[in-house]
């Protein structure tokens, strides 16, 4: 499959803004901590005041993006750009709420997946091809895997691939689900800004590199984020040629060829 070129990445975590932020070790860095929060990222204005936690994050990841891009919030409004939103965990506070009978701006459980995805398109004026991918790290990669498709048929001319993960709500949960102590629950969004490029996306199954492990030990476990903050550390080493993307999650394990993945200074013209 024709491989898309990148415009722009923005990462945030629980440690801060793109992986520089990170420490070196993340379970020394959490202190014990089994889940490390990025808070309520609050913003200005009444229309935000519903909003919940995780669509605060995920309009904060794009900004980050259109940052690092260089590029205005119109770059991306239209129906000319697709919206592929991944997640694992980020609709489980809705769902704990539903199920526990608190309350909440959500009447259906099952439609909090579509939540995020609809902040961002709102906030940002979006209307062009959209989906929701739920997993971890392989979904992340059939999301790239997919916009790389649109890309290649001209369904758009652009494609933002976000992921969040929040995971404080249910941390309790998390803690008796997990058998043992290991890496921390680090919360984290990202987005990846793909247009049409000249190398080629090649998705297969395989186990993860040690490259994955390396990086959780820094980031911690960001479930579904983990892909895109590789892509980011990929960048952040200078690397150039192909990219190898991992992931596993529960018994599946994919992995990701992506030859020619950074875009030219000539690709970057608004």
């Amino acid at each position: 499959m024709r491989g898309p070129s990148i415009r722009g990445l923005g990462l945030l975590t629980a440690w801060g803004a793109g992986i520089a932020s990170a420490p070196d070790d993340a379970r020394a860095a959490a202190a014990g901590r089994p889940v490390v929060s990025l808070g309520r990222l609050e913003r200005e204005g009444a229309e935000w005041r519903r909003t919940t936690r995780e669509g605060l994050i995920a309009v904060a990841a794009v900004e980050a993006v259109l940052a690092d891009a260089g590029a205005a919030p119109e770059a991306v409004a239209g129906d000319r750009t697709a919206l592929i939103y991944v997640t694992a965990a980020a609709y489980g506070p809705s769902n704990r709420r539903f199920i526990e009978g608190r309350g909440g701006g959500i009447h259906f459980a099952e439609t909090a997946p579509a939540v995020v995805p609809a902040e961002v398109a709102i906030a940002f004026k979006l209307s062009g091809p959209y989906a929701i991918l739920l997993g971890g790290p392989p979904a992340t990669l059939r999301a790239v895997a997919h916009g790389a498709a649109l890309l290649a048929s001209r369904a758009c001319d652009r494609v933002l691939v976000l992921a969040v993960e929040i995971f404080e709500e249910c941390a309790e949960l998390y803690a008796r689900a997990r058998r043992a102590p290991g890496d921390p629950l680090v919360e984290a969004a990202a987005c990846l800004w793909l247009e049409a490029g000249r190398g080629t996306v090649t998705l297969a199954a395989g186990a993860p590199r040690r490259a994955a492990s390396a990086l959780r030990r820094r980031l911690g476990e960001t479930f579904s984020v983990e892909p895109l903050a590789a892509v980011d550390w990929w960048r952040e080493r200078g690397a150039v040629g192909t990219l190898e993307l991992t992931g596993r999650w529960r018994a599946e394990s994919t992995r990701l060829i992506w030859t020619e993945p950074m875009a030219g200074p000539h690709e970057h013209a608004a």
